[in-house]
Formats: structure tokens, C-alpha cells, sequence
């Protein structure tokens, strides 16, 4: 095995046991997971710490997120549409913030802070795919994009929704059709 596989091996086997177990994962853990020998850990990282924060700044790197974005498939209508954003979205939030919390931080690592571009580049690509759509809507796309991120993201977050995780299809409800009845 090369050592950059190595390398994603052992932060790979280390993200689940993150979850499970905060910072108190203990190498032996890891390399157990890993199907290696304890030592090989430190032949890749100066310390268990090192592979937590490289397993982290794995876990919040944003170019998987946009890999998956890319790959979404126009839809049959706006509603679906935007479920299948929302539901990435969720998949990501949710990700992070049970990750945040299994290791006790309440902010991305100093690497991931200025990502701006990142989540320009997001916003762009949610953009060009519901803009096919952008006839049916009230609000310019980019507005449409920005508000779906501020309410899944507040959805999604276990503190912030008070411990009541927003569906998809709420916020996709909510979003298009807002929360007057009917009869108004």
C-alpha cells in the first residue's frame, strides 16, 4: 500500500470512531479499524492527534459535497428539485455538526473557515440547476439558493432547531409555499 493510501486508510477507519467515540479514540482503536499494526499510525502521522486533525479536515472538505452537486440529474419539476439539493444539504449539515459534537468543537478547523469560494461555487451550481425553473419563482434563483442554505442549514442543526430536525420535505414546502394556509 502507498503511503497517501495508507494515509486515507487510516483517517477513513478514523472518521466512524470519531463519531463513536470523541477525542478519546485511542490509536489502538484506529489501527485495529484499519486492519494495521498501531505503529504503522505513527510511520504516517507524528501523532494520534495529527491523524484526528487530518481525519477532520477530511471530513469538512467541501469538494466531495461539490462532486455530489455536479452529479445531480435535472428533475421533473421545481419541488423535486430542490428536494434533492435540500436532501444534500442535509446530508452534509448533519454530517458535520454530529461530527462537531462527537469531539467537542464548536467550529470547522481554522482551514475550513475561509472557504469562500467553495460555497460561492455551491451556491453557483445549486443556481444553474434550478435555473430551468426560475420562471416559476418569486425571487431571483440566487435568492431561492441562499434561502434554502439559511433554513436547512437552521433545520438541520440539533441546537438551533431545539432537538426538531427539519424534514426535507418542510423545508422544501416551506420554501415554496411558505406557511400561510390555504384558506388565507
Amino acid at each position: 500500500m502507498s503511503p497517501d493510501d495508507r494515509r486515507t486508510a487510516l483517517i477513513e477507519a478514523t472518521l466512524p470512531l470519531l463519531l463513536e467515540h470523541g477525542r478519546t479514540v485511542t490509536s489502538k482503536q484506529i489501527a485495529e479499524a484499519a486492519c494495521v499494526a498501531e505503529g504503522t499510525i505513527f510511520r504516517v502521522f507524528d501523532s494520534k492527534d495529527d491523524l484526528v486533525t487530518a481525519a477532520l479536515d477530511h471530513a469538512f472538505a467541501l469538494e466531495p459535497f461539490l462532486e455530489d452537486l455536479r452529479a445531480v440529474e435535472q428533475a421533473e419539476s421545481l419541488r423535486h428539485m430542490l428536494a434533492k439539493l435540500v436532501t444534500l444539504l442535509q446530508i452534509r449539515f448533519r454530517g458535520i455538526f454530529e461530527l462537531m459534537t462527537a469531539v467537542g468543537i464548536v467550529g470547522p478547523p481554522k482551514a475550513h473557515r475561509h472557504t469562500e469560494h467553495h460555497r460561492e461555487e455551491a451556491s453557483a451550481i445549486m443556481a444553474d440547476l434550478l435555473a430551468p425553473y426560475e420562471h416559476e419563482l418569486a425571487v431571483p434563483v440566487g435568492e431561492l439558493v441562499h434561502i434554502t442554505r439559511l433554513l436547512t442549514f437552521s433545520g438541520s442543526h440539533p441546537h438551533i432547531s431545539e432537538g426538531r430536525i427539519l424534514t426535507t420535505d418542510e423545508i422544501v414546502t416551506t420554501v415554496l409555499d411558505g406557511l400561510r394556509s390555504k384558506e388565507s
